[in-house]
């Protein structure tokens, strides 16, 4: 039985709880059971022997968590005398609470972030609690029937399926296991060297972790490289449910689970001095952070570059920047070997925002500093509640040689395979052949078809304000009149009301008038009451004698950072608005040079290849097929 097959059946004890419990409450109920169960089947081989061991030494004082792990061959532990097929079918919720009660603390607290008493009370209400108790003891949950990689699998399977039925977002909770190998693969081949010794102790890091699957597969990555080699574990989570399904998975693997947190990692980091030296993220797509704004803006404004988020913020609708800036933070100094990092986002944090937003601006500290290595672009439909383009982002503080001031581009969109049968919006995968591909095309450094290399100062341009004079041609109306009579800086109304004709500046408008001079105001007054646009007029100057600018003819051009602002304006501006200059009083507030700094990484115009369109003798030829197809149709109809 396949991991799927395997939730799907676990998934059909919800037939029992069906008019008794809501569809969204199914998942409450079958994760904490399952994971009991799991729990239950890892400890089994010892149980007997742990509970020898602790009636014999319970009366020393000795602590037991001391002692019974080694006992119990895992990292936790249960002294309880009962299990879930002997809890009887009187007192069951007794004696369930005290088999869960008499886990080890570590254990016990996977229990208590699932609420599991109240459940239990509720199941107990329901005249359901027996039956659902021996429904799970009848399911095989051994590790030697069932690996931790399957059966993390398989709790992803009941997590995408507890979001389906609670209408939630599966993709929340964990990422597809051939994105994680994809991931991975790109974080850790370039220091296969390094964890190919003996005794290699590395740390791992995933600040949303959900239930821990993308630790799990790094973990087991590396084991696969080298036995001897051990990748210890770090993660925050906010989903109290996952959290625990991420907790329980580690106990099994034998981990410390005290590096394991839950809660908010954006408003409160709970490993606030820790160093790693690989991160590995799939934070949320596109969720807003409002809830947490207060704390974060606080950060940026009071910490600065001393806190997560020096560079700036992103926009309050998408907060996947902030994650990215969150891991950098936990970046290891590159005396000590530096990190790298793999972390998944949609396409938003490539563009969104223009220069001196705090999007660009965060790309901008990322791109100068040189961390940025590749991204690599992923088909759609691979994730299970989106369809939408994803990106793996890799970082590294101690780039190769060959990758220094650059950065590489891959467009692996068109490298998947389709799925059997589809899993939400999952209808594609990575097979194994194609993870491979794109990890060569990593390596290689190369430009080609489906891999670009750049410096990291491509992607940066000035934001230049293009100025044209403002042109007026001025008359006397009764309604332009009427108009200035009725502003705040009206002045010589009887004098201005007299004026015949029509001027092309307004030196000559004002002397026609008799007026040698008007207040700031009413001179603004003038203008808007009665000039109206003329490109043939003359330009209006200040009272210092130079040329006014239109703001409705104000445009920005962005010039590439490698290019002469002036040889760009000459080239691209002067030939078509000879008029045109530069706002040179528009300057970066970093480095004090004209134009606002900007930075995007527009991935679609790298690998865009024109396709021309079809001969239009073809697409006449279709037209007049539809035309007949109509036709003939209307026929039927009107015959």
């Amino acid at each position: 039985m396949n991991q799927q097959n395997l939730a799907d059946f676990i998934w059909n004890v919800a037939d029992v709880l069906r008019g008794d419990f809501k569809q969204s409450e199914f998942g409450r109920i079958i994760l904490p059971f399952t994971v009991l169960r799991r729990l239950e089947c890892v400890l089994e081989p010892t149980r007997d022997k742990v509970r020898s061991q602790y009636e014999a030494m319970k009366a020393s004082g000795v602590d037991m968590d001391l002692i019974l792990p080694s006992t119990a061959g895992a990292t936790f532990y249960n002294v309880s005398q009962f299990s879930l097929d002997s809890v009887g079918s009187t007192s069951t919720r007794a004696n369930l609470e005290d088999y869960i009660a008499k886990f080890s603390a570590n254990a016990r607290q996977v229990f208590e972030h699932f609420a599991f008493d109240g459940w239990l009370a509720k199941l107990e209400t329901a005249n359901l609690l027996y039956l659902v108790t021996q429904k799970f003891a009848s399911i095989d949950l051994h590790p030697n029937v069932l690996s931790n990689h399957e059966m993390g699998l398989v709790f992803e399977h009941l997590i995408r399926k507890f979001a389906e039925s609670a209408n939630d977002t599966a993709g929340e909770f964990f990422t597809p296991r051939d994105v994680v190998r994809l991931a991975t693969t790109l974080v850790f081949a370039p220091d296969h060297e390094a964890l190919n010794g003996e005794g290699v102790v590395r740390t791992v890091y995933d600040c949303a972790a959900g239930t821990g699957g993308f630790l799990s597969s790094a973990i087991e990555q590396v084991d696969e490289w080298n036995p001897n080699a051990r990748l210890v574990p770090y993660a925050q989570e906010l989903n109290p449910e996952t959290y625990g399904i991420s907790v329980a998975d580690k106990l099994i693997q034998g981990f410390e689970t005290r590096n394991i947190k839950l809660g908010n990692t954006l408003s409160n980091d709970l490993l606030p001095h820790e160093q790693f030296d690989y991160c590995l993220a799939n934070p949320p797509f596109g969720v807003k952070w409002e809830k947490v704004q207060k704390q974060v803006q606080d950060e940026h404004s009071q910490q600065g570059y001393a806190g997560r988020f020096g560079p700036g913020l992103p926009r309050v609708g998408d907060g996947s920047l902030l994650f990215l800036m969150h891991l950098l933070s936990k970046r290891k100094p590159v005396e000590l070997g530096g990190s790298r990092i793999g972390i998944v986002l949609s396409g938003s944090p490539l563009f969104n925002g223009g220069a001196g937003s705090g999007e660009s601006e965060i790309r901008r500290w990322i791109l100068e500093n040189d961390w940025l290595e590749a991204i690599i672009a992923l088909p759609t439909d691979l994730f299970y509640n989106t369809g939408i383009g994803t990106y793996i982002w890799v970082l590294s503080n101690h780039k190769d040689a060959l990758r220094k001031g650059k950065v590489q581009l891959i467009d692996a969109s068109a490298l998947h395979a389709p799925m059997r049968k589809s899993l939400g919006s999952k209808r594609k995968y990575l097979s194994n052949e194609q993870i491979t591909e794109i990890a060569k095309l990593h390596e290689a450094i190369e430009d080609g078809l489906n891999s670009k290399i750049f410096a990291t100062t491509d992607f940066g341009y000035r934001r230049i304000t293009v100025e044209r004079p403002l042109r007026l041609r001025f008359s006397v109306t009764p309604e332009k009149l009427e108009a200035y009579r009725d502003t705040k800086g009206a002045d010589q109304v009887e004098v201005l009301a007299v004026v015949q004709g029509e001027f092309d500046n307004l030196p000559a408008f004002l002397k026609a008038a008799g007026i040698r001079k008007l207040s700031k105001g009413a001179q603004k007054a003038v203008l808007a009451c009665f000039g109206e646009r003329d490109i043939n007029a003359q330009p209006v100057l200040d009272d210092k004698g130079n040329v006014q600018a239109d703001s409705d003819l104000r445009e920005f051009e962005n010039v590439p950072l490698n290019q002469s602002i002036d040889t760009y304006f000459e080239r691209e501006v002067l030939p078509h608005v000879p008029d045109a200059w530069i706002d040179t009083g528009k300057t970066d507030a970093k480095d004090g040079q004209v134009g606002i700094v900007g930075y995007e990484i527009n991935f679609n115009r790298y690998f865009y290849v024109y396709q021309p369109p079809r001969p239009l003798a073809e697409i006449d030829a279709d037209l007049r097929a539809v035309e007949a197809e109509i036709t003939a149709l209307l026929g039927e109809v009107t015959a």
